[in-house]
């Protein structure tokens, strides 16, 4: 019975989080640049233990000389690295992106494919990027748990005492209805970057969730 009424509790939770951050950032959206989904699954692996922002300033400089995924997979991987290095990790990172490429170019016909599972399969890809696809690009239901998602959903108390990704991504998919997840983990980063902060002091004072927070109970 108390099983019950908490998985209730948190759905009742879950919708009134996603009716006010729609109201407080209407707009949301991903904050990585792209024009096809083979950038942006470049771009989500960049952005690994960096900033968008950050990622935003290379990649225009990787697709000034590598335009097309065939010729990012049959490029040097040093050379793809010598470009990304300022993300950091360029090691790992040029070496996957070449890899993914080559994936896409000859299992896939260069397409990114539109399910988990083939995702999965790609180098380089997690659950969090595949989310990303899912939802951004193909508009299925996907919930991406960054690092924002996963303290707001500790914080607001949707999860609890849940850190690893995937273990947050199954808790808040039994709580979240499938068509709000994608726009709400967007939103989630939104509020974590502007007000339920990691790095400072959380500005509970002007947070829209603060009366319904269990970080304030």
């Amino acid at each position: 019975m108390e099983c019950y009424y908490l998985s209730m509790r948190k759905k009742e939770l879950a919708l009134i989080v996603i009716d006010r951050l729609k109201k407080e950032y209407p707009l949301s959206d991903c904050t990585l640049d792209y024009d096809d989904a083979w950038k942006l699954l470049i771009s989500v692996r960049l952005a690994a233990q960096c900033t968008d922002e950050r990622v935003n300033q290379i990649v225009p400089s990787l697709y000034e000389k590598y335009p097309t995924i065939s010729s990012i997979a049959d490029a040097d991987v040093a050379d793809i690295e010598a470009i990304v290095r300022p993300c950091g990790l360029g090691k790992s990172k040029a070496r996957d992106i070449v890899a993914c490429m080559k994936m896409l170019r000859d299992v896939f016909d260069n397409k990114v494919p539109d399910t988990m599972e083939e995702l999965l399969s790609l180098p380089g890809v997690g659950r969090k990027s595949a989310n990303l696809i899912l939802g951004d690009v193909y508009g299925k239901p996907a919930i991406v748990t960054d690092t924002h998602a996963i303290r707001l959903s500790n914080r607001i108390g949707l999860v609890d005492n849940i850190k690893e990704p995937t273990k947050v991504e199954m808790a808040l998919r039994k709580i979240i209805p499938p068509e709000e997840g994608n726009e709400l983990c967007h939103r989630l980063v939104d509020h974590g970057r502007a007000v339920c902060t990691a790095r400072t002091t959380p500005h509970c004072e002007i947070c829209c969730l603060a009366d319904i927070c269990k970080k304030n109970y």
